[in-house]
């Protein structure tokens, strides 16, 4: 619509809007909104309510960890690869960073 009235913004200016108003993600602007809705009233279009519902039953059925930074929490599990000859049998370790989504794998032998 700003295109329309001759009105040109970049993507970076855009990003820097969504940051000062914390906007920055997906989850921030459904929550900007949900706020909108429950002071101003305002009626929602049917992506909007989709949206919302959608962020709902992820809560319901995800129940997302808060971390703080870097480290703070990790999720683990090993399992079983598989059998080499000579070799014996093979596990993977895998640890995963919950706040940076950064995985580190390592295979082991038994």
């Amino acid at each position: 619509e700003l295109r329309k009235q001759g009105i040109f913004v970049s993507a970076g200016g855009v990003r820097s809007i969504w940051l000062r108003h914390h906007l920055a993600n997906f989850k921030q602007r459904l929550i900007a909104l949900e706020k909108l809705v429950a002071e101003q009233g305002i009626i929602l279009s049917e992506t909007q309510v989709q949206a919302l519902e959608r962020k709902k039953e992820d809560e319901i059925a995800c129940g997302e960890i808060e971390t703080v930074h870097p480290g703070y929490l990790g999720s683990q599990d090993t399992f079983y690869v598989g059998n080499l000859k000579g070799v014996g049998r093979i596990y993977q370790q895998t640890f995963i960073d919950t706040y940076s989504k950064v995985a580190f794998a390592k295979l082991y032998t038994m």
